[in-house]
């Protein structure tokens, strides 16, 4: 019995080695290209003629301003500095006093909206008319924001946070801007992590490779295509393949926890593995880790098998009954 549950134990860390190495793989860990090419923010001069303009698809996110003239942070496919790991910049940078207000750009549906690391408080519009999605950060997160929910082209979303709110502390204070982003497809459509992240910022890739768009690009056209914006495909691996790999970890995990148990005749933790398989998925769930119940449905599945043999007879042993042998006639 000994050696069984040795295996079972050895079993368990192999499967995790192997999945902790092949995490990288599965969440689009690639290599930089070559070069990518840069571009410059265009149309800036025409930013309060189009924002005032109700008869075309996009606005500018915020009012004009004569910091559009040279003060920003970086533009849309930038290249980080010299010296630092090679990084492209997937948005616009646009310079701006904090608790300058913010608006949408498009009619749409507010997807995201809530604290998000470095961007401070970020919000995301879904614009499915147009397959498009757009991404607002550094924002603050102590003055009014906007909820989840249906937006129209003008609506405020948030004001511009102050510098040690929007990304920065008051030890590294950041000075505020907005960051500006558009992506073909919708926010469900990628993942959370890895270079095709759905809130990436600066990435090894190029953006225009991953759906990203320039966005003073999109709004001075005045139109869009027929069918909306193409999307590329970012194949299974990048989509699922995290959400494969936590479920298989956690799949092996609680079926070695429960084999243990059912080994060593500890009736007391049958219940346990599907237990902690459930509140495990109901976590990653929440911080959208995950994007299907499958780790909820392996959870169940282990505690129904646990519950069973929790409440099934024990065996009982052979041998003579409690009286003692029978008497020979």
């Amino acid at each position: 019995m000994e050696s069984d549950v040795r295996r079972a134990h050895l079993g368990v860390r192999k499967l995790l080695r192997a999945c902790l190495v092949g995490v990288p793989l599965l969440t689009g860990c690639t290599q930089p290209p070559e070069s990518c090419p840069g571009t410059t923010p265009i149309g800036l001069d025409r930013m309060a003629a189009i924002t005032t303009d109700h008869d075309l698809p996009f606005r500018f996110p915020l009012d004009a301003s004569r910091l559009d003239d040279g003060t920003y942070h970086a533009w849309f496919g930038e290249r980080s500095e010299p010296g630092e790991d090679r990084r492209y910049h997937a948005a616009e940078d646009f310079s701006r006093p904090a608790g300058t207000p913010v608006y949408a750009t498009a009619d749409g549906e507010v997807s995201y909206s809530g604290r998000a690391g470095g961007y401070g408080w970020l919000v995301i519009v879904d614009h499915p008319q147009f397959n498009l999605y757009s991404l607002y950060g550094h924002l603050s997160p102590s003055r009014w924001s906007r909820d989840v929910g249906p937006v129209s082209k003008g609506s405020l979303l948030g004001y511009l946070g102050d510098p040690w709110e929007n990304g920065g502390s008051r030890e590294r204070p950041l000075d505020p801007h907005l960051h500006f982003g558009l992506r073909a497809g919708q926010r469900a459509d990628y993942p959370k992590r890895g270079e095709w992240r759905w809130m990436a910022g600066w990435i090894r890739l190029c953006p225009q490779d991953l759906g990203w768009l320039q966005p003073s690009r999109v709004i001075t056209a005045g139109a869009v295509p027929d069918e909306g914006y193409s999307a590329p495909d970012p194949g299974f691996l990048v989509r699922w393949g995290l959400e494969v790999l936590i479920t298989l970890v956690y799949s092996a995990a609680g079926t070695g926890l429960l084999v243990i148990a059912l080994r060593r005749k500890k009736r007391v933790f049958l219940l346990l593995p599907g237990i902690l398989i459930i509140l495990a998925g109901t976590v990653l769930l929440a911080s959208e880790m995950l994007r299907t119940p499958a780790l909820l449905v392996v959870g169940g599945t282990l505690l129904a098998i646990g519950a069973c043999r929790l409440v099934a007879p024990s065996a009982q042993p052979e041998g003579p009954p409690p009286g003692g042998t029978q008497a020979a006639v």
